[in-house]
């Protein structure tokens, strides 16, 4: 039963970070918005580009799909905080037999994107009044989808990106799903941990099964309706990061589009869920009060606890404007079990972002993270950050790779060498904008080498926005034939 603060709420909002129609009545706070100059600008056009030059040599094996989406407002707003809510756009990169073989940038076709751009929208159901989609591109059941947290449901994409459709897994996904949803390699299985700004008392864990339908939707009791950017799961446990960032009624009636802020006196506290438990199971373990926007990984130790990395920061959305507050930095915890309690080490106190593993090691022990390097006051808006860092965590070596002056990268990913390659036997690959030029590669390095010069790069001679979330799709089969899945546009995907 929703109390009268939540039944207002509930209608004047239709999802938890989505854009609030109440909102644009409102006036917006007086303060330039960063998310839509320099290097955070967005793409204007959408482009399909052929035979991209390549400099170097792309590593025999490495075929297939680079997708890399994030917010790209349609019409940029000029003011107010709205870099994690803007229109989606997805970029793709195929590469094929040591060639480059296109780039191609799509809008996600919400009904707003569609409008402001004159088209029909993408079609498939929709879930409440706010359909952007704009965090991140995974697979699941063999299909591309488009994801983000609290709000819409996923849309699925062709290889192309011509093709898009709003697709609540065949119609298996009852509520909200996650921009950050986990594979377990071991059962198929992909984890997330599913809030919905509508709904204040509770969280949910969906397991989507190999074959892309969800089969299990598990609520977990919460306070304040946290945000949970991302989670992470072990063999015997899924991982619930309930911290002190909650919607916030204040920041939305003061016209803040993202309505959540740092809250002191929220209980912080991490979940072990265990994977086939009722919410009742869930077992409680407090932490310090922190945030916690993305995890590289987590495994059950031989002494039965439960280890976690991730970046953490001390406070965000704090501030009046609620921007983040302290730079993160890569942190281990120990969650034991018998205790209840948590136990924080800093790995790296460096400013960093968006870690990743070799993820044939989720919910598996690993050896190590790869991560991006931030300014060192944190400020995300700005762009002088040009490193990748590499945590080698059995030795506690910290490798860097430095792209130079006026070079930024984004996230990188792992792609094994091969079948049955090492952990760390394979690539990096990710874009990096040349901030002097206003144009973007997308570079390969060699984990092992990680320090020296990419072994191949793509030259686009566009730039492009700085983004969230991306993933390598490999080649369906050695052929190079494209599986199109039930969308069906398999237009050039291999030409």
């Amino acid at each position: 039963m929703l109390n009268p603060v939540q039944s207002a709420f509930r209608a004047a909002v239709e999802g938890g970070v989505a854009l609030v129609a109440a909102c644009s009545r409102l006036r917006l706070p007086n303060t330039p918005n960063p998310f839509v100059v320099g290097v955070h600008e967005p793409m204007r056009e959408e482009l399909t580009l052929r035979d991209l030059p390549v400099t170097g040599s792309i590593p025999p094996g490495l075929d297939g799909f680079y997708l890399k989406m994030g917010a790209n407002p349609v019409r940029p707003a000029t003011r107010g905080h709205d870099w994690f809510l803007g229109d989606g756009m997805v970029h793709g990169l195929a590469v094929k037999g040591g060639k480059a073989l296109w780039y191609r940038n799509r809008w996600i076709g919400s009904r707003t994107a569609a409008a402001a751009l004159g088209r029909p929208a993408a079609s498939g159901p929709r879930r409440g009044g706010n359909d952007t989609v704009n965090t991140n591109v995974v697979e699941i059941g063999g299909r591309i989808f488009a994801v983000v947290e609290a709000g819409s449901f996923p849309v699925e994409l062709s290889e192309t990106l011509e093709a898009q459709r709003y697709n609540p897994f065949d119609g298996t996904l009852a509520g909200s799903f996650s921009g950050h949803p986990h594979r377990d390699p071991l059962t198929g299985e992909t984890h997330a941990i599913a809030y919905d700004g509508r709904v204040w008392d509770s969280v949910r864990h969906v397991v989507v099964a190999p074959t892309g339908q969800v089969v299990r939707d598990v609520p977990v009791a919460v306070e304040h309706g946290p945000c949970i950017h991302d989670c992470a799961f072990t063999a015997r446990f899924a991982i619930v990061l309930d911290l002190p960032v909650t919607f916030s009624l204040q920041a939305l009636l003061s016209g803040y589009r993202f309505p959540f802020r740092w809250k002191p006196d929220h209980r912080a506290r991490v979940g072990l869920l265990p994977r086939q438990g009722d919410g009742a199971d869930i077992l409680w373990c407090d932490v310090e009060p922190c945030f916690v926007f993305h995890a590289a990984n987590a495994y059950d130790d031989a002494d039965g606890r439960v280890i976690l990395d991730v970046i953490a920061y001390e406070t965000v959305f704090a501030s009046a404007g609620g921007g983040l507050d302290t730079p993160g930095r890569l942190e281990r915890w120990t969650i034991d079990p018998s205790t209840k309690r948590v136990e924080r080490r800093v790995i790296d106190p460096a400013a960093q972002e968006f870690p990743r593993i070799d993820e044939r090691l989720c919910g598996q022990r690993h050896r190590y993270v790869y991560t991006v390097s931030v300014p060192a006051d944190g400020n995300t808006q700005l762009a002088g950050a040009t490193q990748l860092y590499k945590h080698d965590l059995k030795t506690g070596a910290r490798h860097v790779h430095e792209f130079g002056a006026s070079r930024v990268p984004g996230e990188f990913v792992f792609v094994p060498a091969r079948a049955g390659a090492g952990e760390d036997e394979g690539w990096l690959v990710g874009l990096v904008i040349d901030t002097a030029s206003d144009t973007t590669d997308f570079a390969v390095l060699d984990a092992r080498s990680f320090e020296a010069p990419p072994v191949a790069t793509v030259r686009l001679g566009h730039r492009i926005p700085p983004g969230f979330h991306g993933n390598w799709f490999p080649a369906r089969d050695p052929a190079g034939k494209a599986d199109c899945g039930a969308l069906g546009d398999c237009t050039d995907a291999g030409s």
